[in-house]
C-alpha cells in the first residue's frame, strides 16, 4: 500500500510538473502576444498622431475663411516683433554675417534656433515648436496672411481716397488687385519658389555625407566592433535624415518679409505723399531712400526666415540683392544731375493712378 501510494503520489506530481510546463507554453506565447499587440496599436496610435499633424494648403486655404480657426492675437504679437528688425540689424548681417536683431544662427543646436527677434515673440522659437509638434515649419494658422490682406485693402482704400482718379470704388478694387493678387500672393508665389528652389539646391548641408564617410572609415578599423552593435551604424544613419524647404515656409517668410515692406510703403509713403510727389531734389532724394529701405527690409527679413534653419548653410546668400538696391540707389542719385535720376513714388503714382494724379 505504501508502495502504491507513493507510486500515485510520484505520478501526481510529474502530471503537475507537465501541466504546469503546458501551462507556462501559452503563458509565454501569450505573452507574446500582448507585447505585439502593444506594440502594434502603439504603431497605430503614432499612425494616428501622424496623420492626425498632416498638413496641406489646401486644408490652410479652407481655414483661411473661417475667423473662428485663427490665432489672431498670436499673428498680432508676431507682426509686432518684426516690426522691431531695424536697419541696424541689415547693416550688421552684411558686415558680419551674423543674425544681426532677428535669428541666431542657423549652424548651431537647437537651443541656438530660438534666437530673439528683437520682440518678445520669437518668429525662430515658433517655427521650432511647429517642427517639433507637427512635423512642418510653416504655419498651420492663416491668421497673419488674413490680417495682411486686410491691412491690404484698406490701404488701397486710403490711396483711392487720396488720389481721387476716378470713382472711389473702382480705383479701390483696382489697386487692390495689383497689390493683394499681383504684388502680394503672385509676386510672393514666384519668390517662394525661387528662394525654396536655391536652398534645397544649394544651400542644405552635407551632413548626412561626412557622416557616411566617417561610418565607413571606422567600419574598416573595426569590423568586429560594428558587428558586435549592429544599432549604431542604424541610429547613425537615421539622424541624418535629409530635409527640404517647404513651399508654404518659403511663402511664410515672404509673408514675414512683406509686412515691414508695406509698412514703408504703404504707411510711411502714404502720410508723406505730398513731400515725395513734388519735383525737386529732395522728394526725389526721399522718395528713393523710403523704396531703398523697403526694399532691403524685404531682402533681410526673407534671410532670417531661412537662417532659422538648422539644415540650410551659407544662408547670406538671400543678402546679395542688398548690394544690387544699393547699386541702383547711388546711381540714381549721381545720375540726377545729367537728368538720368527718377522718382520712385511719382512712378509708382503713374502706373497705378495715372498721369493727372502727379
Amino acid at each position: 500500500n505504501n508502495n502504491n501510494n507513493n507510486s500515485n503520489n510520484n505520478n501526481n506530481s510529474s502530471t503537475n510538473n507537465t501541466n504546469r510546463r503546458r501551462n507556462n507554453v501559452p503563458n509565454y506565447l501569450q505573452g507574446n502576444t500582448i507585447n505585439s499587440r502593444h506594440s502594434q496599436s502603439h504603431s497605430h496610435s503614432h499612425h494616428s498622431h501622424s496623420s492626425s499633424s498632416l498638413w496641406t494648403p489646401a486644408l490652410y486655404c479652407s481655414r483661411l475663411i473661417d475667423v473662428s480657426q485663427m490665432d489672431i492675437q498670436s499673428a498680432l504679437d508676431q507682426m509686432r516683433s518684426l516690426l522691431t528688425v531695424g536697419v541696424g540689424g541689415i547693416i550688421s548681417s552684411i558686415c558680419s554675417g551674423s543674425g544681426g536683431s532677428g535669428f541666431s544662427n542657423s549652424n548651431s543646436n537647437s537651443g541656438g534656433l530660438i534666437g530673439n527677434m528683437g520682440g518678445n515673440y520669437s518668429i525662430g522659437k515658433l517655427a521650432y515648436y511647429r517642427k517639433q509638434t507637427k512635423n512642418h515649419w510653416a504655419r498651420d494658422d492663416p491668421a497673419f496672411v488674413a490680417i495682411q490682406i486686410g491691412m491690404l485693402l484698406v490701404a488701397s482704400m486710403a490711396h483711392a481716397i487720396a488720389f481721387q482718379s476716378g470713382s472711389i470704388l473702382s480705383t479701390t478694387i483696382k489697386f487692390a488687385f495689383h497689390s493683394i493678387v499681383i504684388n502680394y500672393l503672385l509676386v510672393g508665389s514666384v519668390m517662394a519658389t525661387v528662394t525654396r528652389y536655391i536652398a534645397n539646391t544649394h544651400l542644405i548641408q552635407a551632413s548626412s555625407s561626412s557622416s557616411s564617410s566617417t561610418t565607413s572609415a571606422s567600419t574598416s578599423t573595426s569590423t568586429s566592433s560594428l558587428s558586435s552593435s549592429p544599432t549604431t551604424s542604424q541610429n547613425t544613419s537615421t539622424m541624418h535624415v535629409r530635409q527640404s524647404v517647404e513651399w508654404m515656409y518659403a511663402f511664410d517668410v515672404h509673408c514675414n518679409a512683406f509686412l515691414p515692406f508695406f509698412t514703408i510703403l504703404y504707411i510711411v509713403q502714404f502720410f508723406l505723399l505730398p513731400l515725395v510727389l513734388a519735383p525737386g531734389f529732395f522728394p526725389f532724394l526721399a522718395s528713393n531712400t523710403i523704396y531703398s529701405l523697403a526694399f532691403g527690409h524685404y531682402i533681410y527679413v526673407t534671410h532670417l526666415g531661412y537662417r532659422v534653419l538648422p539644415f540650410l548653410h551659407r544662408t547670406e546668400v538671400f543678402l546679395v540683392p542688398v548690394c544690387g538696391v544699393v547699386f541702383v540707389f547711388l546711381l540714381n542719385w549721381i545720375g540726377y544731375p545729367f537728368g538720368f535720376g527718377w522718382n520712385a513714388s511719382r512712378i509708382m503714382a503713374h502706373l497705378y493712378f495715372g498721369d493727372g494724379t502727379i
